[in-house]
């Protein structure tokens, strides 16, 4: 019985640790708050939203699911910005702020992928929050009248680019573009949880 208390209780913490998703549907929030890019500018979703709609991707520095999706990530994002859907990677890792996700360091990261994009601090995870993200990478696809179209992984492959049989974010992005329903609306994003303080 105790047994089964305790593995009732850490059932019950992994749940509260674990934010819900918005739903699908949901409207793009908090458009006009300013974040701190890699470039020392500030930035909001109204800045780097473009005609076609929004892609906002939880990242980091450090989370070997987000290194080994980097070529990956720069591909679906070039591929949004030459569809004119704006792109913008936020790093909510604030309890790392201090140490490999500091802002110098993911300076020094979105020079070395070549980022084309804005990379930003989501200042006290606050972003994350409010969009219910928990992990790195988790993507959220806007359309073009700000509403959320998908929600989850960039593909069903993490460990093996070569091994994706379904670019869920990009069969997205295509049909939205097309006018289409999202065929797949969510997907499990699998990566390293969000380091919320």
């Amino acid at each position: 019985m105790k047994r089964l208390t305790t593995l009732l209780f850490a059932a019950g913490l992994l749940a509260f640790a674990m934010p819900t998703p918005m739903p699908i549907g949901s409207t793009l929030p908090d458009t006009g708050v300013k974040m701190k890019d890699v470039s020392g500018k500030m930035v909001s979703f109204t800045d780097v939203r473009k005609a076609n709609g929004l892609l906002v991707m939880f990242s980091c520095n450090t989370c070997p699911v987000v290194r080994g999706y980097q070529q990956r990530t720069k591909d679906i994002c070039a591929y949004a910005l030459a569809h004119r859907v704006g792109v913008i990677l936020l790093n909510a890792n604030e309890a790392q702020r201090d140490y490999s996700d500091s802002y110098s360091a993911m300076q020094a990261y979105a020079k070395d992928q070549q980022y084309q994009w804005p990379y930003v601090i989501d200042q006290d995870s606050k972003m994350a929050n409010t969009f219910g993200a928990s992990r790195t990478p988790e993507c959220f696809l806007f359309d073009a009248s700000g509403k959320l179209v998908y929600e989850g992984a960039i593909d069903n492959n993490p460990g093996n680019a070569d091994g994706v049989t379904r670019a869920h974010l990009r069969v997205a992005m295509e049909e939205m573009l097309g006018g289409k329903e999202v065929s797949v609306k969510e997907s499990r994003s699998v990566g390293c949880q969000i380091k919320r303080m």
